[in-house]
């Protein structure tokens, strides 16, 4: 008989709405501020919470050079290259199909490290009506690690046919509170505590 190598599960425990009020509570880790607290309404939804988009937006600029991620300050270059609006309900911003901009939440999550566990990490995804109106909300980067602490940065971009508004305090993005197994070690992150969509940390 062949020998089969042994299989090795891997635990993924995503928190329903009450865990994360639970969690919350218990001081685990925070999401504030939220829009409300009743987790039979919004902003929760079985196992995610809601987060709404602030009023800072940051478009980048055609630049005649190369990026180049191997140079440090890129949070300070694409500060440097970017025009910054600040919209309103009365002036939203006019996202035209094929625009990428840099936005970020209003809500600040801190997902600290605890010695006596279990620690937290995040995910950020797409809602699905932005979805369908070809909306994204980040690219190939959904993961707030377990020690982040500030607000929630988006990549968002008009994939659809369609102008599309944004404004502020709008339904932006649903959160993913996921359970880490294991006490992780502190690790280096660059936008660790960011108050600018680009990444920058301001006082």
């Amino acid at each position: 008989m062949a020998h089969r190598p042994a299989r090795h599960s891997c635990r993924c425990v995503i928190l329903s709405n009450r865990k994360i009020l639970s969690g919350i509570a218990a001081g685990r880790f925070n999401i504030s501020p939220l829009a409300g607290h009743d987790p039979t309404i919004s902003p929760f939804n079985t196992s995610a919470v809601d987060l709404r988009l602030n009023n800072q937006i940051q478009v980048p600029k055609p630049y005649p050079a190369a990026l180049d991620l191997r140079q440090p300050g890129i949070a300070q270059f694409l500060t440097k290259i970017s025009d910054t609006f600040t919209i309103t309900n009365e002036q939203a911003f006019t996202l035209t199909p094929g625009k990428f901009v840099l936005a970020q939440t209003i809500e600040r999550v801190d997902f600290p490290l605890t010695s006596d566990g279990p620690c937290h990490s995040g995910r950020v995804e797409g809602r699905s009506s932005l979805a369908r109106c070809g909306i994204l909300v980040h690219f190939t980067a959904p993961t707030i690690h377990a020690g982040y602490k500030g607000p929630i940065t988006l990549e968002i971009a008009n994939l659809g046919p369609l102008n599309f508004l944004l404004y502020p305090g709008m339904f932006i993005c649903q959160l993913i509170i996921e359970e880490v197994e294991g006490i992780p070690f502190d690790a280096p992150n660059q936008f660790k505590g960011q108050t600018t969509p680009a990444g920058l940390t301001q006082g």
